[in-house]
């Protein structure tokens, strides 16, 4: 057996075309242009790349992009007074603080601080706890390109046996109540757990969100298994820099029924959940009824 790709790219590239479509339709009936504010603070390399994707895809999709940089040096005061202000504007649906911060911010706080109306990464403790209870929310970008991605090969997820490996609460914690959501039966594994390979190998959905590269084998796997590697790892083979999941690829797609790539797949369905929760929180903003993505 060897496991069919699941093509993450190209299911970006439809879920961007989709979000175009809609933003067109604001401004074309009712002047609404769709605002993202992204802040950094310092110059992190893999943020900086991670931040310009995200500000090119935006305007790709005709909405427009804020750009707020700080220095790595500035307060916690200081961002959150900008925040204040960003809370306020009425050009700004969405608000997005590019992670991680330098040490002396609390990043807890500063999540906070965010109008969860405009909370469009899903962090917001208000908008964790609505996706924890059923409720409309803007839930956490990650979690939500890994549904799309198993619901691509399983039409529903109902009755499936879930393992999520990683209980973080960008990813982990959150994937865990869009699957019981989804009516999937759901186990979340971690340092902590014992006979994670057994686990594993009962599971017809595996997440791996571990950050640990390679991490999950071929003998974790039960056959025909869908496998979603949430992992993006740095790491260097033969002197040279790689990108690897926390899933042995090679391995895997020997006995897996469906596998994401790294990189190639749900890196870049997380962006395009981005700019489709952008889009959810302009139409929320203006009582408009949610767009059909």
């Amino acid at each position: 057996m060897t496991a069919n790709l699941i093509d993450g790219k190209a299911m970006a590239a439809d879920l961007r075309t989709r979000v175009s479509k809609e933003v067109r339709n604001l401004a074309a009936r009712h002047h609404i242009i769709p605002g993202l504010a992204v802040i950094q603070m310092g110059d992190d390399p893999p943020s900086e790349i991670y931040t310009a994707n995200k500000k090119k895809m935006l305007a790709e999709t005709g909405m427009h992009p804020i750009d707020h940089r700080l220095p790595a040096s500035a307060s916690q005061y200081e961002l959150l007074a900008l925040i204040a202000r960003l809370n306020e504007d009425r050009d700004v649906d969405g608000i997005l603080v590019q992670l991680p911060l330098p040490p002396h911010i609390d990043s807890h706080a500063v999540i906070a601080a965010i109008d969860p109306a405009k909370d469009v990464d899903g962090f917001h403790p208000l908008n964790v706890g609505r996706v924890a209870v059923g409720q409309p929310a803007l839930a956490p970008c990650t979690p939500l390109a890994c549904i799309m991605l198993a619901k691509s090969v399983h039409l529903s997820l109902a009755g499936l046996d879930a393992l999520v490996i990683g209980r973080s609460t960008i990813v982990g914690k959150p994937l865990a109540q869009l699957l019981l959501g989804e009516n999937a039966t759901v186990t979340v594994a971690h340092s902590k757990s014992r006979d994670l390979p057994v686990l594993a190998r009962k599971a017809d959905l595996l997440f791996a969100a571990v950050g640990r590269a390679e991490f999950v084998r071929k003998d974790w796997i039960k056959p025909g298994a869908t496998v979603i590697d949430i992992g993006i790892n740095r790491v260097t083979r033969d002197g040279r820099q790689k990108i690897l999941g926390d899933v042995a690829f090679e391995e895997a797609r020997s006995v897996a029924q469906a596998i994401t790539p790294v990189p190639g797949g749900v890196g870049p369905m997380t962006i395009a959940c981005l700019l489709a929760n952008t889009v959810r929180a302009a139409c929320a903003r203006f009582g408009l009824s949610p767009p059909p993505f």
